[in-house]
């Protein structure tokens, strides 16, 4: 491990990030260029006194996971990210292995979707990006920690974002239940989605069920009925939009002209991240 390289790096990395492009705020003042440590530790899920101790070349030998994270954070891409991975002590994620890191024309397409809430998901629902109104709509993802970080895990036995409301009982849960299926078929050797898998049996009895049925499947279009602390039950049109190479999905969040989901979008347009008054 070369701790004063990856320190660099980190630190490197870090400055090259506005805010925005991450769907965090601005802010009035803001003293340095780039993100802060702890938008960065909170964006991987790290505790930002690791990551200060990280940035500062005293920290300990990161695991392959908080690297994978970091990577994801600080938007490194293929050769950027391996490099990371070489300074840490450690080899780059190999094949066989879910892909996680988020390509920078996937992440660029998603800063120009503004005005509809939208998620890049992995094989395994792991949400990976997401945009200012998808933070609008369902909730600061950055506050859970990594490992909470995904559909399927929320939708059965999760309890980090209240507005995540899928019922584990309605007909697309068995479609959530069949992709996790093809992406174990898919990667046999991933530790976390064996990991997942095995969390998801053990905690839901409704999951277990459905993973015992045996049935395979895709993410596709579908209906989404969520529930937002300030404008209630919402149903919206999910669209998927498939990035083959990447194994990846970017989710698109919409409503019909007219309705009240629309208007609701739309306020959430207005209004962004700040908090609604009853």
């Amino acid at each position: 491990m070369d701790r004063d390289e990856l320190a660099a790096v980190l630190r490197t990395a870090r400055s090259r990030i506005k805010p925005a492009d991450v769907g965090l705020p601005t802010g009035l003042r803001r003293q340095v260029p780039g993100l802060r440590r702890e938008e960065v530790a909170q964006l991987a899920g790290l505790g930002v006194d690791y990551v200060i101790r990280l940035e500062q070349g005293r920290g300990p030998r990161p695991s392959t996971q908080v690297l994978s994270a970091l990577a994801r954070a600080l938007r490194l891409d293929g050769e950027d990210r391996d490099t990371l991975f070489r300074l840490a002590g450690s080899d780059p994620p190999r094949a066989g292995h879910v892909p996680m890191l988020v390509r920078p024309s996937v992440l660029r397409l998603l800063d120009r979707v503004s005005d509809l809430p939208a998620l890049v998901l992995s094989a395994k629902s792991d949400v990976l990006a997401w945009n200012p109104l998808a933070t609008a709509l369902f909730g600061d993802f950055s506050a859970l920690p990594l490992i909470q970080r995904n559909l399927i895990r929320q939708r059965f036995i999760g309890t980090g974002i209240d507005t995540i409301a899928l019922s584990p009982d309605s007909d697309s849960a068995a479609d959530c239940v069949g992709c996790l299926r093809t992406a174990q078929a898919r990667y046999p050797d991933d530790p976390d989605l064996t990991r997942l898998v095995s969390d998801l049996r053990a905690g839901s009895t409704r999951f277990d069920s459905l993973w015992q049925a045996g049935r395979s499947g895709r993410v596709r279009a579908s209906s989404v009925t969520i529930t937002h602390p300030q404008l209630g039950r919402l149903t919206l049109d999910c669209d998927a939009l498939l990035v083959p190479e990447a194994d990846q999905s970017v989710l698109l969040y919409s409503a019909a002209a007219g309705t009240p989901e629309a208007s609701a979008l739309e306020l959430l347009r207005v209004t962004g991240l700040e908090q609604f008054t009853e």
